[in-house]
Protein backbone atom coordinates (compact mmCIF):
# COMPACT_ATOMS: atom_id res chain seq x y z
CA UNK A 1 0.00 0.00 0.00
CA UNK A 2 1.32 3.42 -0.93
CA UNK A 3 1.81 5.77 2.01
CA UNK A 4 1.89 9.47 1.24
CA UNK A 5 4.32 12.01 2.66
CA UNK A 6 2.29 12.64 5.80
CA UNK A 7 2.27 8.99 6.75
CA UNK A 8 -1.35 8.22 5.87
CA UNK A 9 -2.34 5.62 3.26
CA UNK A 10 -3.93 7.09 0.15
CA UNK A 11 -7.70 6.83 0.35
CA UNK A 12 -7.75 7.31 4.13
CA UNK A 13 -9.53 10.43 5.31
CA UNK A 14 -9.25 12.45 8.49
CA UNK A 15 -12.18 13.92 10.45
CA UNK A 16 -12.34 17.10 8.36
CA UNK A 17 -12.43 15.20 5.07
CA UNK A 18 -15.08 12.82 6.36
CA UNK A 19 -17.19 15.71 7.63
CA UNK A 20 -16.87 17.45 4.26
CA UNK A 21 -17.89 14.29 2.41
CA UNK A 22 -20.84 13.83 4.74
CA UNK A 23 -21.90 17.46 4.25
CA UNK A 24 -21.63 17.09 0.47
CA UNK A 25 -23.80 13.98 0.55
CA UNK A 26 -26.39 15.71 2.74
CA UNK A 27 -26.46 18.72 0.41
CA UNK A 28 -26.95 16.42 -2.58
CA UNK A 29 -29.86 14.72 -0.84
CA UNK A 30 -31.35 18.08 0.07
CA UNK A 31 -31.16 19.19 -3.57
CA UNK A 32 -32.74 15.92 -4.71
CA UNK A 33 -35.66 16.34 -2.31
CA UNK A 34 -36.07 19.99 -3.32
CA UNK A 35 -36.36 18.92 -6.96
CA UNK A 36 -38.96 16.28 -6.10
CA UNK A 37 -40.92 18.75 -3.96
CA UNK A 38 -40.96 21.21 -6.86
CA UNK A 39 -41.97 18.48 -9.31
CA UNK A 40 -44.95 17.59 -7.14
CA UNK A 41 -46.16 21.20 -7.17
CA UNK A 42 -45.71 21.70 -10.91
CA UNK A 43 -47.09 18.28 -11.87
CA UNK A 44 -50.19 18.97 -9.81
CA UNK A 45 -50.68 22.39 -11.36
CA UNK A 46 -49.87 21.63 -15.00
CA UNK A 47 -50.04 17.87 -15.37
CA UNK A 48 -47.06 15.61 -16.05
CA UNK A 49 -47.07 15.72 -19.86
CA UNK A 50 -47.28 19.54 -19.94
CA UNK A 51 -44.47 20.05 -17.44
CA UNK A 52 -40.91 20.62 -18.62
CA UNK A 53 -37.67 20.04 -16.76
CA UNK A 54 -36.98 23.76 -17.08
CA UNK A 55 -40.17 24.51 -15.15
CA UNK A 56 -39.23 22.01 -12.45
CA UNK A 57 -35.73 23.51 -12.22
CA UNK A 58 -37.14 27.03 -11.91
CA UNK A 59 -39.60 25.94 -9.20
CA UNK A 60 -36.82 24.17 -7.30
CA UNK A 61 -34.37 27.05 -7.66
CA UNK A 62 -31.75 24.86 -9.36
CA UNK A 63 -30.30 24.53 -12.82
CA UNK A 64 -31.48 22.02 -15.41
CA UNK A 65 -28.04 20.44 -15.07
CA UNK A 66 -28.70 19.83 -11.38
CA UNK A 67 -31.78 17.82 -12.32
CA UNK A 68 -29.78 15.71 -14.75
CA UNK A 69 -27.23 15.11 -12.01
CA UNK A 70 -29.92 13.32 -9.99
CA UNK A 71 -32.38 12.07 -12.61
CA UNK A 72 -32.24 10.69 -16.14
CA UNK A 73 -35.36 12.45 -17.45
CA UNK A 74 -38.83 13.65 -16.46
CA UNK A 75 -40.16 10.10 -16.14
CA UNK A 76 -37.35 9.34 -13.73
CA UNK A 77 -38.36 12.38 -11.66
CA UNK A 78 -41.97 11.18 -11.62
CA UNK A 79 -41.03 7.64 -10.63
CA UNK A 80 -38.78 8.87 -7.81
CA UNK A 81 -41.59 11.12 -6.60
CA UNK A 82 -43.93 8.12 -6.46
CA UNK A 83 -41.39 5.87 -4.72
CA UNK A 84 -40.85 8.47 -2.02
CA UNK A 85 -44.44 8.13 -0.78
CA UNK A 86 -45.19 4.49 -1.66
CA UNK A 87 -42.06 2.94 -0.12
CA UNK A 88 -43.47 2.92 3.45
CA UNK A 89 -46.55 1.12 2.15
CA UNK A 90 -44.38 -1.39 0.30
CA UNK A 91 -42.42 -2.11 3.45
CA UNK A 92 -45.63 -2.79 5.37
CA UNK A 93 -46.35 -5.76 3.12
CA UNK A 94 -43.14 -7.43 4.23
CA UNK A 95 -44.91 -8.34 7.45
CA UNK A 96 -46.41 -11.25 5.52
CA UNK A 97 -43.14 -13.07 6.17
CA UNK A 98 -43.46 -12.72 9.93
CA UNK A 99 -44.13 -15.82 12.02
CA UNK A 100 -47.76 -16.48 12.85
CA UNK A 101 -49.13 -13.43 11.04
CA UNK A 102 -52.67 -13.37 9.65
CA UNK A 103 -52.30 -12.37 5.96
CA UNK A 104 -55.81 -10.91 5.76
CA UNK A 105 -55.19 -8.67 8.76
CA UNK A 106 -51.84 -7.55 7.28
CA UNK A 107 -53.65 -6.51 4.11
CA UNK A 108 -56.33 -4.76 6.13
CA UNK A 109 -53.86 -2.82 8.26
CA UNK A 110 -51.83 -1.86 5.18
CA UNK A 111 -54.90 -0.49 3.41
CA UNK A 112 -56.06 1.41 6.51
CA UNK A 113 -52.59 2.96 6.79
CA UNK A 114 -52.73 4.00 3.13
CA UNK A 115 -56.22 5.49 3.61
CA UNK A 116 -55.06 7.48 6.63
CA UNK A 117 -51.94 8.72 4.90
CA UNK A 118 -53.99 9.96 1.98
CA UNK A 119 -56.19 11.95 4.38
CA UNK A 120 -53.61 13.19 6.88
CA UNK A 121 -50.43 13.63 4.83
CA UNK A 122 -50.68 16.40 2.19
CA UNK A 123 -47.72 15.02 0.25
CA UNK A 124 -49.18 11.52 -0.02
CA UNK A 125 -52.53 12.95 -1.05
CA UNK A 126 -50.93 15.22 -3.65
CA UNK A 127 -48.83 12.45 -5.19
CA UNK A 128 -51.77 10.04 -5.41
CA UNK A 129 -53.83 12.78 -7.04
CA UNK A 130 -51.09 13.36 -9.61
CA UNK A 131 -50.80 9.63 -10.34
CA UNK A 132 -54.57 9.23 -10.76
CA UNK A 133 -55.59 12.42 -12.57
CA UNK A 134 -52.50 14.27 -13.82
CA UNK A 135 -50.76 11.70 -16.02
CA UNK A 136 -51.25 11.50 -19.77
CA UNK A 137 -49.37 8.65 -21.42
CA UNK A 138 -47.25 9.96 -24.30
CA UNK A 139 -43.99 8.88 -25.90
CA UNK A 140 -42.19 11.14 -23.46
CA UNK A 141 -43.82 9.50 -20.45
CA UNK A 142 -43.58 5.90 -21.65
CA UNK A 143 -41.47 5.04 -18.59
CA UNK A 144 -44.25 6.36 -16.36
CA UNK A 145 -46.74 3.99 -18.00
CA UNK A 146 -44.27 1.15 -17.62
CA UNK A 147 -43.90 1.98 -13.93
CA UNK A 148 -47.65 1.95 -13.46
CA UNK A 149 -47.89 -1.45 -15.12
CA UNK A 150 -44.98 -2.83 -13.11
CA UNK A 151 -46.37 -1.44 -9.85
CA UNK A 152 -49.79 -2.93 -10.59
CA UNK A 153 -48.13 -6.28 -11.27
CA UNK A 154 -46.25 -6.12 -7.99
CA UNK A 155 -49.44 -5.32 -6.07
CA UNK A 156 -51.31 -8.18 -7.71
CA UNK A 157 -48.49 -10.57 -6.82
CA UNK A 158 -48.49 -9.38 -3.20
CA UNK A 159 -52.26 -9.66 -2.89
CA UNK A 160 -52.28 -13.09 -4.51
CA UNK A 161 -49.53 -14.29 -2.19
CA UNK A 162 -51.39 -13.00 0.88
CA UNK A 163 -54.64 -14.63 -0.23
CA UNK A 164 -52.88 -17.89 -1.04
CA UNK A 165 -51.33 -17.91 2.44
CA UNK A 166 -54.73 -17.16 3.95
CA UNK A 167 -56.31 -20.05 2.05
CA UNK A 168 -53.53 -22.39 3.20
CA UNK A 169 -54.22 -21.34 6.79
CA UNK A 170 -57.92 -21.98 6.34
CA UNK A 171 -58.80 -18.30 6.89
CA UNK A 172 -60.63 -18.01 3.55
CA UNK A 173 -62.26 -20.41 1.13
CA UNK A 174 -59.94 -22.36 -1.10
CA UNK A 175 -62.27 -22.63 -4.09
CA UNK A 176 -61.64 -19.07 -5.30
CA UNK A 177 -58.43 -18.83 -7.36
CA UNK A 178 -56.06 -16.45 -5.52
CA UNK A 179 -55.19 -14.67 -8.77
CA UNK A 180 -58.88 -13.91 -9.40
CA UNK A 181 -59.46 -12.74 -5.83
CA UNK A 182 -56.32 -10.57 -5.99
CA UNK A 183 -57.48 -8.90 -9.22
CA UNK A 184 -60.88 -8.19 -7.68
CA UNK A 185 -59.35 -6.78 -4.49
CA UNK A 186 -56.96 -4.56 -6.45
CA UNK A 187 -59.79 -3.19 -8.60
CA UNK A 188 -61.92 -2.58 -5.50
CA UNK A 189 -59.29 -0.68 -3.51
CA UNK A 190 -58.10 1.29 -6.55
CA UNK A 191 -61.69 2.30 -7.25
CA UNK A 192 -62.24 3.49 -3.69
CA UNK A 193 -59.04 5.57 -3.85
CA UNK A 194 -59.91 7.09 -7.21
CA UNK A 195 -63.47 8.01 -6.24
CA UNK A 196 -62.36 9.56 -2.95
CA UNK A 197 -59.68 11.67 -4.63
CA UNK A 198 -62.26 12.86 -7.13
CA UNK A 199 -64.54 14.16 -4.33
CA UNK A 200 -62.87 13.84 -0.91
CA UNK A 201 -65.82 15.37 0.94
CA UNK A 202 -68.35 12.83 -0.29
CA UNK A 203 -67.36 9.96 2.00
CA UNK A 204 -64.93 9.01 4.78
CA UNK A 205 -62.07 7.17 3.08
CA UNK A 206 -60.99 5.19 6.14
CA UNK A 207 -64.50 4.13 7.13
CA UNK A 208 -65.76 3.29 3.65
CA UNK A 209 -62.47 1.80 2.49
CA UNK A 210 -62.25 -0.46 5.53
CA UNK A 211 -65.87 -1.57 5.30
CA UNK A 212 -65.46 -2.29 1.60
CA UNK A 213 -62.42 -4.46 2.30
CA UNK A 214 -64.23 -6.27 5.11
CA UNK A 215 -67.21 -7.03 2.87
CA UNK A 216 -64.92 -8.36 0.14
CA UNK A 217 -62.95 -10.74 2.38
CA UNK A 218 -66.17 -11.82 4.14
CA UNK A 219 -67.33 -12.98 0.71
CA UNK A 220 -64.20 -15.14 0.61
CA UNK A 221 -65.21 -16.71 3.90
CA UNK A 222 -63.00 -14.67 6.24
CA UNK A 223 -64.27 -14.22 9.77
CA UNK A 224 -62.48 -11.77 12.07
CA UNK A 225 -61.66 -13.14 15.53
Amino acid sequence: MYVNDIGRPDGAFGPEQRQMARRTKEEAQETRHRILDAAERVFQERGVSRTSLNEIAAAAGVTRGAIYHHFHDKSDVFNAMMTRVTLPLEEAMRRLDGPGVNPILVLRETFIDAFRRAIEDPQTRRVFEIAIFKVEYTDETLAVRERHIAHRGEKLEQFERALRLAAARGDIRGDVPPAVAAAGLHALISGVFQNWHLQPDVFDLVAVGTQTFDIFVAGLGFKAD
